[in-house]
């Protein structure tokens, strides 16, 4: 597909954002974007062909990416979106990952939205801490959700505009400490057997086969498969961490016979518009394939990623081992499937039975 034939531009159709693309009329031009974007629709109303304005989409045609925040500034009064502004740049600056720059975001714009023509620069630590106590006790805002407002109204402070540190003495609420939900070996079994399509399939085991975050398995590239040496290298997980982890030798014929039906340029998981797979399409496919089994669990994708070191640890692993192949940077992390798995509990012998 040439893109040089054809012309785009931004804007609305029907509520959505979306990219409008022109070229002279040629059924050829029509049929490699269609094969090239199986998506693209036609406009009645506006006599045109569209794509949803995505950031893969703009990425696969050499469009402006879209900026940080381009949605919530003007939401913003125009006292606090230099602030909003210089936010953004310093979490860029930092490098912070994607998903902790889209959740600072939204946290610190709901506080400038709420404190509409006040200046955010002016508020005190009381009023802070006020703010926070309104979010706990009218919005009935989870301990995680709280924890993230705080840590982006702490950062714009600390880091923005150079406060001293901030301390919050916040009555939060606990978080229950619930153990990992896992599947047993026989319902894993079950949800690969429902599974028909061979790329879903293949991400489904290897989120097992190798106990690996949804993040972790959009994130891989071909060239991080090492088939020779049997290890995959999971690049920039959590924490911004490298490490190799133990490909499974039973996953090499399904791997090798995706490959040759998908030819995957760079990403082992494209997407349908190029670019990576996204992280709810794969949960999507594990929500599917449990519909299907009708196992009658409350579990997500991350459920297999327990599974993997439950079974790990019941097959007698190292804790020690476990922890680097999960990529965990604590071993008290990992110690929580010590109290999931039954392994161990069996083996203690009662005192009774000495008698």
């Amino acid at each position: 597909m040439d893109l040089a034939k054809y012309q785009f531009s931004f804007g609305e159709h029907y509520t959505k954002k979306v990219i409008w693309i022109s070229f002279p009329y040629s059924n050829e031009l029509k049929i490699k974007l269609k094969t090239r974007f199986p998506s693209s629709k036609w406009s009645q109303t506006k006599k045109c062909w569209y794509l949803p304005d995505l950031v893969v989409i703009r990425r696969e045609l050499n469009l402006t990416q879209k900026e940080w925040g381009a949605n919530t500034i003007d939401k913003i009064h125009i006292v606090n979106q230099e602030a909003f502004s210089n936010f953004i740049n310093k979490l860029k600056l930092k490098a912070y990952s994607d998903n902790t720059i889209k959740t600072y975001l939204s946290e610190f714009a709901y506080l400038l939205i709420l404190l509409k023509y006040r200046s955010v620069d002016e508020l005190t630590e009381k009023q802070l801490k006020d703010y926070f106590l309104y979010c706990l006790t009218t919005n009935k805002w989870s301990e995680r959700k709280l924890n993230g407002n705080i840590n982006a109204v702490k950062f714009y402070f600390e880091q923005v505009i150079h406060r001293k540190r901030m301390f919050f003495d916040i009555p939060r609420p606990k978080k229950p400490k619930s153990l990992p939900k896992m599947l047993s070996k026989e319902e894993i079994k079950l949800i690969f057997n429902s599974v028909s399509n061979q790329k879903h399939l293949l991400m489904l085991k290897l989120c097992y086969g190798m106990g690996l975050r949804v993040s972790e398995i959009v994130n891989i590239k071909i060239n991080h498969i090492d088939s020779s040496s049997m290890v995959v290298l999971i690049k920039s997980a959590k924490g911004k961490k490298d490490r190799y982890t133990n490909l499974p030798q039973t996953i090499l014929d399904l791997l090798r016979s995706y490959y040759k039906t998908y030819r995957p340029k760079e990403w082992l998981f494209e997407g349908q518009y190029g670019g990576k797979y996204s992280v709810g399409s794969v949960q999507k496919v594990f929500k599917r394939a449990m519909q299907k089994t009708k196992i009658n669990k409350q579990i997500g994708i991350h459920g297999l990623r327990h599974s993997y070191a439950t079974h790990l640890l019941e097959s007698g692993a190292d804790l020690r081992f476990i922890q680097e192949l999960l990529g965990h940077h604590s071993i008290k992390t990992t110690q929580i499937y010590t109290h999931v798995t039954q392994i161990t509990k069996s083996k203690i012998k009662s005192p009774l039975d000495d008698f």
